[in-house]
């Protein structure tokens, strides 16, 4: 069975926000509705999401500042601005921010469930010809047969947590990869047990990588790890 696709639905008109989940919910989609920014981006810390449908104007953290901190998490997110304001600085600003598009209310619900089919479609298609191989140090990493293999170590065949973890370390290569992120993508849950867990995992990597001195995962305080390669990872 077809696990449903999840949407972050942030609206802090609580009349709209219901309407619009339970149109979603009607259409086979999983949606949780937040009624101020920071609520909804602490859902998307625990959570995993597929797609955020931001309002612009919300309390505490407003859309646009929803979506920087999404981003800075994970770049490829999903996301979809909906305003009352119908003004072409915030449709500039939004799509600056990396919104895949844009909604003036009023709407009409069948074209944002439209508007979320076409954005999942292009985010599946981008998945589909993305490279299989990355290239770290010495090492070249096959994520679909999680092998990774250098001339001096030879042939590793990895778990699937970590090849799991590696290729994200990979796909966030020289940058943070957010512990939270890391946690929700691959255990779903982010508590202590799977934290741990995680811990040790990134152990067994480091040892994986040791014969490279020039790669290193190193740990930043308070937010996750970042992988130190000196080339561009993707092969």
């Amino acid at each position: 069975m077809e696990e449903k696709l999840r949407i972050l639905l942030c609206e802090d008109d609580e009349n709209l926000g219901m309407l619009l989940k339970e149109y979603l919910l009607a259409k086979g989609y999983t949606a949780e509705l937040f009624t101020d920014g920071e609520a909804g981006y602490k859902a998307f810390l625990k959570n995993k999401y597929d797609l955020g449908v931001f309002d612009i104007m919300m309390p505490k953290k407003d859309g646009m500042e929803l979506a920087t901190e999404v981003r800075a998490v994970n770049v490829d997110f999903p996301i979809i601005f909906l305003t009352a304001l119908n003004q072409n600085e915030d449709v500039t600003k939004g799509f600056k921010l990396g919104a895949d598009d844009y909604i003036t209310k009023p709407f009409s619900m069948e074209v944002l469930t439209l508007r979320i089919e076409a954005i999942l479609r292009r985010v599946r298609g981008k998945k589909n010809k993305e490279s299989n191989m990355y290239k770290i140090g010495m090492f070249t990493f096959d994520t679909q047969k999680q092998i990774l293999s250098s001339p001096v170590t030879g042939q590793t065949k990895l778990t699937t947590k970590e090849s799991e973890l590696l290729s994200l370390l990979c796909s966030h290569a020289n940058e943070i990869l957010q512990r939270d992120f890391a946690l929700k993508t691959i255990w779903i849950d982010d508590n202590y047990f799977n934290a741990r867990s995680m811990d040790v995992y990134i152990t067994k990597l480091r040892k994986h990588l040791k014969e490279d001195p020039a790669i290193e995962i190193i740990n930043i305080h308070g937010k996750g790890y970042k992988l130190i390669t000196p080339n561009d990872t993707e092969a």
